[in-house]
């Protein structure tokens, strides 16, 4: 709960904040590193800091929170807040490291906005920082206590068991536990971390989503190589992963977490309606498996939008699994069709003729302006803002649009 007075006070200097928090962040990040260079190993994604992606995430985070307590002072968003403490428990984020970070942080509003930062200011925004650090740290704790493991001690060893060449830019691994004991229980759409040692030394670490049913022992994580452009770096935990890592190597993973997920106890009946582009058909993978082992008979609708029927990950294991589900159906577009898909649509996703159930659990997941697109599309076919939960690959840059 904000208090009165520094409501007013956040009110009246959020627009000048919000305005600066992009220099801010850059210089809490540049502070940091410089005085904290072990942060950068094994914690925070080198290729994300070049992108400028986790200074943004960061930047969003805060505004929006600040933003949510103003709108509403006596509550707290709750859909922000479990999702940041879903990515951040998969990194193995702790309690003192909020202390480092408040530090860093107001050290970098002091410094841009000058004069501006009034003892009154200050003591506003240390409100709302500690309220929002407050509830992730509570919730984090949640989420070590219910994976079984201490505070920020989320990794594990696993063994390749098996490399699947996907497509020419993607590959699978299956995984099992190194140490024999097992798996952790994980949910149909959540994610692991995967930590590697890069050639410098550094630990680098990204998150994949889990593509197979995640019950039993096995675990299947499916990587797609990121290609670096003009201004950003290659992936160099995807990259690590093509090139290096073949059958009975190990690989740490951590917990699972992510806050999207399908909760399916055996007798729902209610439809489930999957939603994805490229990459982002990984964790609905894990969805149809799940519900394919499962014995469901719920409704299931499938929509995915690709390059091409060849650029579709997973593409064969999704059609058999829906064709194993009584009352599933998938329809697949692609910009460059092919004769493997004959009845696929040309094109990008358009949802004109697609009947999705209005009480369908539908998940999104895709690059931002897939799910931008085709989520004000579902608004406008009838479903609910509230049934439309979707993943984020990377820094959570939030996704704006009608009835947020």
């Amino acid at each position: 709960m904000l208090s009165a007075e520094s409501a007013a006070v956040i009110r009246a200097t959020l627009p000048a904040v919000g305005g600066a928090l992009d220099e801010i962040t850059t210089r809490f990040y540049g502070a940091m590193f410089r005085d904290r260079p072990e942060l950068l190993d094994g914690m925070f994604n080198r290729g994300n800091q070049a992108s400028g992606a986790q200074r943004r995430a960061l930047a969003g985070s805060i505004a929006g929170f600040a933003t949510a307590l103003l709108d509403d002072p006596d509550t707290r968003p709750d859909t922000l807040l479990d999702r940041i403490a879903h990515k951040h428990a998969a990194v193995g984020v702790t309690d003192d490291q909020y202390t480092i970070v408040h530090k860093y942080l107001f050290g970098a509003i002091a410094e841009v906005l000058g004069d501006a930062v009034t003892p009154e200011v200050a003591a506003a925004w240390d409100e709302v920082y500690w309220l929002m650090a407050g509830a992730l740290i509570g919730r984090e704790a949640r989420l070590y206590q219910d994976a079984g493991v201490e505070p920020g001690k989320v990794w594990r060893q696993w063994t390749v068991v098996e490399r699947r060449v996907e497509t020419p830019d993607v590959v699978s691994f299956l995984l099992r536990p190194a140490d024999g004991r097992p798996a952790p229980r994980a949910r149909a759409g959540q994610y692991v971390s995967v930590r590697v040692r890069t050639a410098d030394g550094v630990h680098q670490l990204r998150q994949y989503s889990l593509s197979s049913d995640p019950g039993g022992d096995l675990r299947r994580i499916t990587v797609k190589r990121v290609a670096g452009t003009a201004t950003t770096p290659d992936g160099e935990v995807s990259g690590l992963l093509h090139e290096q890592v073949r059958e009975g190597d190990e690989l740490a993973l951590s917990a699972p977490f992510g806050d999207v997920f399908l909760d399916d106890p055996a007798d729902a009946t209610a439809p489930v309606t999957l939603v994805s582009a490229g990459i982002g058909g990984t964790p609905m993978a894990g969805i149809l498996a799940h519900l394919q082992a499962l014995g469901s008979t719920r409704p299931v609708l499938v929509l995915h939008a690709d390059r091409s029927p060849a650029d579709h990950a997973l593409r064969a294991d999704t059609r058999r699994l829906v064709e194993r589900l009584p009352n599933a159906r998938a329809v697949f577009w692609y910009e460059r069709p092919g004769p493997e898909e004959p009845e696929a649509r040309e094109g990008l996703m358009n949802l004109d003729g697609i009947e999705v159930p209005a009480d369908s659990a539908v998940f999104l997941c895709g690059s931002l302006p897939f799910m931008r697109e085709v989520r004000a599309q579902l608004l406008r076919a009838g479903v609910a803002a509230r049934s439309i939960r979707y993943e984020v690959f990377g820094p959570d840059l939030w996704l704006p649009g009608p009835a947020a």
